[in-house]
């Protein structure tokens, strides 16, 4: 059973949705504050999820193949105090939870974590000191520049993504910080869109392949999937639906992450 660590309320409604139709692993959903958590609680778990949004993560170990009897920590720490978008309170604002998740990972020792961080310049000195918190625990770390159109998606979503193993005191990166990756049967990743078969990286059938586009108030459109409207009077929840997407990781991209870490411990 897997442990989902969720504070929004709707998101973790979602969550428990999703559970019970089995889209994710069965597990149960904590909705208090990672602060609020203690090395007991997650006891008995195999598999834990911080921070786990619409549970973007347990899907991605799903999609790499990542065994569900095999221990692993997930968690994408919030990204408000490190968006370019947000207030820049960085270290000072409330919402920096690492040293949280930080005391959780010292205390349990999870052998392996998974994380992710907008790829802002001060996302990026966030993922520095979190290395560098890491190593002083003894973990191997490794991590990657990546965007969502390095999968087909239709839109950039530029993220960082992390990997922290315990059983490696030094980490190469799993994959090249400028995301070209040629192993036969993956995606390169720096091919244009233009140039990529409808499926690359997605599987046989891209999920992005009924998209729709909207315009939105910046006289831009965007990429969305079927059925979501922008938000609107007489829309019910969807300030929390959109809250929840925009949180949200992207699968896809996470997963071959993910495989390239497990390749390179083969």
């Amino acid at each position: 059973m897997d442990y989902y660590n969720e504070l929004d309320l709707y998101a973790a409604d979602w969550l428990r949705n999703l559970i019970a139709a089995e889209r994710l692993p069965d597990g149960e959903v904590d909705q208090r504050s990672i602060e609020d958590v203690t090395p007991a609680d997650l006891r008995g778990y195999t598999q834990c999820h911080f921070f786990a949004g619409i549970g973007g993560w347990p899907l991605a170990l799903a999609l790499a193949g990542w065994p569900t009897a095999k221990p692993v920590w997930t968690g994408s720490c919030p990204c408000q105090p490190f968006s370019t978008a947000g207030r820049h309170g960085g270290e000072a604002d409330k919402r920096h939870l690492w040293p949280e998740f930080q005391r959780l990972i010292a205390e349990c020792r999870p052998p392996v974590v998974f994380g992710e961080q907008v790829a802002s310049k001060a996302g990026k000195a966030w993922l520095s000191g979190v290395r560098t918190d890491l190593e002083a625990l003894g973990y191997g770390v490794g991590c990657a520049d990546l965007c969502a159109a390095s999968v087909g998606a239709p839109h950039i979503r530029q993220r960082l993504w992390w990997v922290a193993d315990a059983q490696r005191s030094r980490l190469m990166d799993a994959t090249p910080h400028n995301g070209e990756h040629t192993q036969e049967g993956r995606p390169q990743w720096d091919a244009p869109l233009d140039q990529r078969e409808p499926s690359q990286g997605c599987g046989d059938e891209s999920p992005w392949a009924d998209s729709i586009s909207i315009p939105c108030l910046d006289n831009k459109s965007r990429r969305v999937e079927p059925g979501v409207a922008p938000l609107a009077d007489g829309f019910p929840g969807r300030v929390g639906q959109l809250r929840a997407y925009g949180n949200a990781i992207v699968p896809q991209v996470a997963a071959e992450f993910i495989a390239a870490f497990m390749e390179n411990k083969n």
